[in-house]
């Protein structure tokens, strides 16, 4: 199977139309080349086969993971390889696994979204993956910036487990800044997964490949914000195409990173407010699988994404708070002005470190501030 899979010009559709004309692996590589040449695999895939140069590839390829640590290979057909991105158009034929393999056939939900989202999109992600993570639900995404990273992350505090899909080797971390979620995610139970070769670098087009594994691995994809022409869209109509369940979050119709969410509504996916909303489309078998492992799940949310502050918090802390906003970032300026008569400048600086402290709002670059919820 990696012999196959590191053959070059052999892509999944090819792949695919090659065990449709010889189903057993073994076989191929006994065939002759006029034999896989007959099958429509290009010269230089069929001569690699025949001449023995893709089983070279493969042994060289099983020296350079023994250098790798905690890295296997789950090839087709083998117990860890999930039966549902089995049944996909075009499966990977080898998942490079860094972590823990058996995560690979948990119940997961991929959570993806633009790589520049907006405070509000960040912060459903990050809610929406929480609560999803606490559920026992595997959240499953591309550890790419913006959504993804953030879905890893809202999986993280949650203590639950992730996949992150690269679209690199597994040995390669991209972005950079994500060295510590990876190690986090692999500390936690989770797995980093590619069907790239180690050591293959961030080659953009590799990254709409790896979408269709991202929703292959899911029971159901979750869209949070994307453009009109953006790489969500593909893994969105990878999902469809697989018969995945398809959520989408809903933006303001005045943001242009609203117009996926909102156009995959609008043909039928299913809005998404809480993680009640996924949850309930789970398949009855899965909720009571769930349920059974006596997981705690998490309250329920109001509906409205703006509540009051809670009473308890101390009136300085309710005032501040009241002033910042879930979808648009405020900058410290604007509310030491705001709040020039009502409270000292020390008051302000205490009050928002005790509502970051307590997981209420967040500071972004350039002490701008948002409401995590």
């Amino acid at each position: 199977m990696l012999a196959l899979a590191l053959t070059p010009q052999l892509g999944p559709s090819r792949l695919r139309r090659l065990f449709e004309r010889i189903p057993r692996s073994e076989d191929i590589f006994r065939a002759s080349l006029t034999e896989l040449e007959a099958t429509g695999l290009p010269a230089v895939s069929a001569q690699s086969i025949a001449l023995g140069g893709s089983l070279r590839l493969a042994d060289e390829e099983l020296k350079k993971l023994e250098k790798v640590p905690d890295v296997s290979l789950v090839t087709f057909g083998s117990d860890f390889y999930p039966e549902h991105l089995a049944e996909i158009y075009d499966p990977p034929l080898v998942l490079y696994v860094r972590g823990d393999a058996s995560v690979l056939l948990e119940v997961g939900i991929a959570v993806i979204g633009t790589r520049h989202p907006t405070p509000y999109g960040l912060g459903m992600a990050e809610r929406l993956s929480t609560d999803l993570a606490n559920t026992g639900l595997v959240i499953i995404s591309g550890m790419a910036r913006g959504i993804d990273s953030i879905a890893h992350k809202g999986a993280v505090q949650a203590r639950g487990r992730t996949i992150a899909v690269f679209g690199t080797g597994v040995d390669v971390i991209y972005p950079r800044e994500n060295r510590k979620l990876a190690d986090q995610i692999l500390a936690l139970g989770g797995a980093l997964v590619s069907e790239f070769p180690v050591g293959t670098g961030p080659n953009p087009h590799n990254f709409p490949l790896r979408n269709r594994i991202i929703s292959g691995l899911s029971r159901g994809v979750l869209v949070v914000e994307a453009g009109e022409f953006s790489g969500t869209r593909i893994t969105s109509r990878c999902a469809l195409e697989q018969c995945r369940e398809v959520f989408a979050v809903p933006g303001n119709v005045t943001n242009k990173l609203a117009w996926t969410p909102n156009t995959l509504i609008k043909q039928g996916a299913k809005l998404v407010a809480t993680w009640e909303d996924i949850f309930e489309e789970l398949p009855t078998e899965i909720r009571i699988k769930l349920q059974d492992r006596q997981l705690e799940l998490p309250e329920p949310r109001a509906a409205s994404l703006f509540d009051p502050p809670p009473d308890e918090l101390p009136a300085a802390q309710q005032t501040v708070f009241a002033a910042i906003k879930m979808d648009e970032s405020v900058h410290i300026d604007e509310l030491m002005e705001k709040f020039e008569s009502k409270l000292s400048s020390s008051e302000i600086f205490s009050a928002l470190f005790e509502l970051e402290m307590s997981n209420r709002v967040r500071q972004l670059p350039g002490k701008n501030y948002v409401r995590v919820f």
